[in-house]
């Protein structure tokens, strides 16, 4: 599956209040937990996402969040590749935690917030893009952790903006393409990590 923001979908509201910051940093917390957790006899197993197993997944998660640093940086989203292959098998968690120290750093300025920055689906506030990916690495988050036999402690205060900025974003009769699936129909009261995913077309 490709990245999110490679699709040409209604910006969504930020959702996390004025500062999406902390939601996203919680986001990052628990995706490079649960790449720290991925077994060596894992690697080549399939995923949820189905284009990658979980060594392709591990590389992307890595690759997105070099691209979020360099979207900050004001360089070009696809400078950095798709897939982070410079990265040895099992080393995914140093690489993430170095990539988190760089994101961290690029993005500390809180003017970045309300500066437009460029994504593949054009200009947008610096607010708007970490709501954007926060919902990209928790989905890539679920995707791994379901591979692999996890059960991440989801954190409601990132899920509930998240499923509110993808309902906006990306409506259930509004899909056309990859990577957007038919929304899936689960209970009125399922977890929110089940709705969210849900939404984007994946079956908890």
């Amino acid at each position: 599956m490709t990245d999110t923001v490679n699709h040409p979908v209604t910006p969504p509201a930020a959702g996390f209040g004025a500062d999406p910051r902390p939601g996203f940093s919680k986001a990052l917390a628990l995706a490079g937990q649960t790449l720290a957790a991925v077994r060596a006899d894992q690697f080549d197993d399939a995923t949820p996402c189905t284009e990658y197993n979980v060594r392709d997944l591990s590389n992307h998660l890595v690759s997105i969040l070099r691209r979020v640093a360099a979207i900050g940086r004001g360089e070009a989203f696809f400078t950095v590749p798709n897939l982070a292959e410079d990265i040895a098998d099992g080393a995914w968690a140093e690489a993430w935690d170095a990539a988190v120290r760089e994101v961290e750093a690029v993005w500390s300025d809180p003017s970045m917030l309300g500066r437009p920055h460029q994504l593949p689906m054009g200009m947008m506030p610096g607010a708007i893009a970490l709501v954007i990916y926060t919902t990209e690495f928790t989905l890539h988050t679920w995707d791994l952790a379901t591979a692999t036999g996890q059960t991440p402690a989801w954190d409601p205060s990132v899920l509930a903006p998240s499923l509110a900025s993808m309902k906006r974003a990306v409506p259930a009769d509004a899909r056309t393409t990859a990577p957007f699936g038919a929304v899936v129909d689960v209970p009125a009261d399922a977890p929110a990590i089940d709705q969210l995913v849900a939404w984007y077309g994946r079956r908890p």
